[in-house]
């Protein structure tokens, strides 16, 4: 037999010869399999790696993923004799481990009306308005760590609504023959989902897991992580710190709820590192233009014209 060289498929004269493997041509399932799966990595390795962020995509995820778990947080039954009687045992064991000092924080810190108000606006707003602010310098600063750590704040989300609705708990301003004071009402705070007209919207007795302190936690651990001034990452742990003073002086949570909400961020995060194979903050800061590339050559390979196949040479027609 004499030697083999590539030419395309133009100048084709001859058939390639059919695979062989071990002396036995390859069956067609075979081929069909070893196919499949050829295929098949490739792109649940392009599925999982981290893509630069739309941002046309980015709004309209967000906007939906807070309308459904808005709709699914508010549609869980307001049980409130059972959320009354949770309450009344989280209190009391809270009492039996000798940490029940969320009563002594709220009067102290009522009795200062500016700070209780600030108070307030802080529970009723930097919730939102923080967790929106690192979205967007993620999207920014860190695209290819976007998707990733966004995985993360969903995925707490979502559990959270577990948690509402197998153990719905009344807050502590709520709690019958306490002497917790709705600082909410008591100051009337507007904005607040505990006020006014605002309350008939949203589910009162949803208290467990705090998603104050889930949010905020996702927040300051995000910013330590990713940013350089060492400012910045001090403020970025000191914030859930303050969130938590905040849900407990304003009598909106107890301090177990904080738990709740840490338990459901570590979920999060487990998520989001089972679909990356790592942590958030050790993915590639940027997405690199030619990993586009590499995916649409794996979605695209050359065309048929162009691809190499195997042709006899003149000696070996000969022989």
């Amino acid at each position: 037999m004499g030697d083999w060289h590539v030419t395309t498929q133009e100048d084709r004269t001859a058939a390639p010869p059919s695979p062989v493997t071990d002396g036995v041509a390859e069956s067609g399932s075979t081929r069909a399999i070893s196919l499949s799966r050829t295929r098949t990595r490739p792109s649940l390795r392009a599925l999982r790696s981290p893509r630069r962020p739309r941002l046309w995509f980015e709004i309209l995820l967000i906007a939906v993923s807070y309308w459904v778990y808005s709709l699914v947080r508010n549609a869980v039954p307001e049980q409130k004799a059972a959320a009354l009687r949770n309450a009344d045992w989280i209190w009391s064991l809270e009492h039996g481990v000798g940490l029940a000092f969320e009563e002594t924080v709220n009067q102290a810190v009522n009795s200062v009306t500016w700070l209780i108000v600030s108070m307030n606006y802080y529970y009723a707003t930097l919730h939102f308005v923080v967790t929106i602010g690192v979205l967007v310098w993620l999207f920014r600063r860190h695209p290819g760590r976007y998707a990733a750590t966004r995985l993360v704040l969903f995925a707490t989300t979502a559990v959270a609504l577990l948690g509402y609705y197998l153990f719905p708990l009344a807050p502590p301003r709520l709690m019958n023959g306490g002497g917790f004071i709705d600082t909410v009402m008591l100051h009337q705070t507007w904005g607040s989902m505990a006020s006014g007209n605002f309350k008939h919207m949203s589910n009162q007795y949803a208290a467990m897991p705090s998603m104050h302190i889930g949010w905020s936690l996702w927040c300051g651990l995000t910013i330590c992580a990713l940013a350089s001034a060492p400012w910045a990452r001090i403020l970025g742990l000191l914030y859930p710190v303050a969130t938590l003073v905040v849900i407990v002086a304003t009598a909106n949570h107890f301090w177990m709820d904080a738990v709740g909400g840490m338990v459901c961020l570590t979920f999060g995060v487990a998520v989001s590192y089972a679909w990356y194979g790592t942590l958030p903050h050790r993915l590639p800061k940027r997405v690199a233009a030619r990993v586009g590339r590499l995916r649409a050559l794996r979605r695209n390979p050359e065309p048929p014209g162009k691809r190499p196949v195997a042709r006899p040479t003149k000696a070996a027609e000969r022989a």
